[in-house]
């Protein structure tokens, strides 16, 4: 089943480019189906990438998915420009009267920042805790994911002595069998990205289950077993050149950062890398939307709020 998103965004053309089913409003209005919505907090530099890799991931589910984009209103990003944001992005004012089944909210490269000093903090718990009550269910990806285990359970990112940075296998955690992790091997591959950590211990001892641990990387995968809401501490979404594009990034920044481990054929930088890890996002993904759909009341995005 396609996905349904604004008709004139440019992401329109690449995602058709890569055969993933798109649908515009007029035929989905004509579809007797109740579409999941979804509201991608869309935190990252590069809104076009981010908004590719998402709507990628959820157009492969056999079920309707209707996407929403969001921005900040109190941080303007810098590397989109602002007719990009006014015609296809809201904020929460834009929105905060409607109900959606899901919320994503993804990345963002301020990791290194207290949580308290980022500039649309205040913001941000305004949009959580809005979410609490107009939102069926919740996915965090990095620092979205640490923000929202930050504010939904008072669970703290802890500092690396230098980035984690490379692609890590993964093994699950055998105790929880959800329908989540349905054709899952035992050991899958994650991008990891990031100067920050959560502990085990405290995501244990706030009632949370770990889902995906790595000797090399930590925790990968957390899941509230209440809401069901979903931390995904890396980045299954990456295209295969993202970390490429990272590393060299950094070098022209005078960043000191080692090769991506397990990245690059034999640390070749010269040699393409192979993305690894896309079979068990869109496994993800669709066993996600799958189970909400099955867990979400029918009237759910139509009923009144009180």
């Amino acid at each position: 089943m396609p996905i349904k998103i604004h008709d004139n965004l440019p992401a329109r053309e690449l995602l058709l480019n890569e055969v993933v089913d798109v649908i515009n409003s007029s035929s989905a209005e004509k579809q007797d189906i109740r579409p999941l919505k979804f509201l991608l907090l869309n935190l990252m530099p590069k809104k076009l990438q981010t908004e590719v890799q998402f709507a990628r991931l959820l157009g492969a589910s056999p079920l309707q998915i209707e996407l929403t984009l969001m921005t900040t209103e109190t941080y303007i990003p810098k590397n989109t420009k602002k007719e990009h944001l006014i015609e296809f992005y809201k904020t929460l004012d834009d929105i905060k009267h409607n109900l959606y089944d899901v919320l994503i909210i993804t990345g963002a490269p301020v990791e290194t920042v207290p949580f308290e000093n980022v500039k649309y903090w205040q913001e941000l718990k305004e949009i959580i805790l809005w979410s609490s009550t107009n939102v069926f269910r919740k996915v965090g990806i990095c620092w979205g994911a640490q923000a929202l285990l930050k504010i939904l359970h008072n669970i703290d990112k802890h500092a690396m002595k230098e980035k984690l940075f490379g692609v890590f296998d993964h093994n699950l955690n055998q105790e929880n069998q959800y329908r989540l992790l349905q054709g899952f091997i035992n050991r899958f591959p994650m991008p990891v990205s990031r100067y920050t950590e959560n502990k085990e211990h405290e995501i244990v001892s706030s009632g949370l289950e770990i889902l995906a641990f790595s000797q090399n990387s930590g925790i990968g995968m957390v899941r509230c077993p209440k809401t069901k809401d979903l931390f995904i501490l890396n980045h299954l979404e990456y295209d295969a050149v993202t970390l490429k594009e990272e590393f060299l990034r950094d070098k022209i920044e005078n960043i000191q950062t080692e090769i991506p481990a397990n990245y690059f054929p034999n640390d070749d930088t010269t040699k393409d890398p192979i993305n690894r890890w896309r079979p068990y996002a869109f496994l993800l993904f669709t066993n996600f939307i799958n189970e909400v759909y099955q867990d979400v009341p029918f009237d759910y995005v139509t009923k009144n709020i009180t």
